[in-house]
């Protein structure tokens, strides 16, 4: 039973770091393309 409690609690702690990592990313993702969208918006005038 030990052993189960502890592996519910590793899966749990890799998962919680996974949606942060994904989180992060989608965050980068969208940062990159404000500043291609800024960039076409500076290369159009």
């Amino acid at each position: 039973m030990r052993k189960l409690i502890v592996l519910a609690a590793a899966a749990m702690t890799v998962l919680v770091a996974g949606c942060n990592t994904i989180q992060g990313m989608g965050r980068d993702m969208q940062a990159a393309g404000q500043a291609v969208s800024s960039s076409a918006q500076d290369a159009k005038h």
